[in-house]
């Protein structure tokens, strides 16, 4: 989507880094798939690509979700909270899968008495999703 200019960008409150949380949905069904940072220029290319574009804080650079899974998030829009400090990506999780651990969804771990366990099944093993 071309928007005519970038005022809309001085509108959400960037934390110090310059970044906001971004929560990916599933469009269709609400899923909560995962959450990312996005700084100024990722949410702009996401805008205007019309997919999911994160700011990577681990390797320092931008990632298009999927670039080297191939599990893009195809953006259908994008919301922002009434705090200006968060957004909401509704997307289409293209291949199914959005953690790179092969599952669905991030947020897999479930709290039990016990502690953490995984209350997700893993879709496809990460070793077959990035062979590179």
């Amino acid at each position: 989507m071309q928007i005519e200019n970038d005022h809309w960008l001085d509108q959400l409150k960037w934390n110090a880094d310059g970044l906001v949380a971004a929560i990916a949905v599933d469009h269709k069904t609400n899923e909560i798939l995962m959450q990312a940072w996005v700084n100024r220029q990722a949410l702009q290319l996401s805008a205007e690509e019309g997919r999911a574009v994160y700011w990577s804080r681990s390797r320092n650079k931008l990632w298009r979700k999927g670039e080297s899974s191939g599990h893009v998030q195809k953006l259908h829009e994008i919301r922002l909270d009434c705090d200006g400090d968060s957004l909401l990506y509704r997307v289409e999780q293209l291949g199914d899968i959005a953690c790179h651990t092969g599952r669905r969804s991030c947020f897999y771990k479930r709290l039990d008495p016990t502690g953490w366990t995984d209350a997700d099944p893993v879709l496809t093993p990460p070793e077959e999703i990035y062979r590179n």
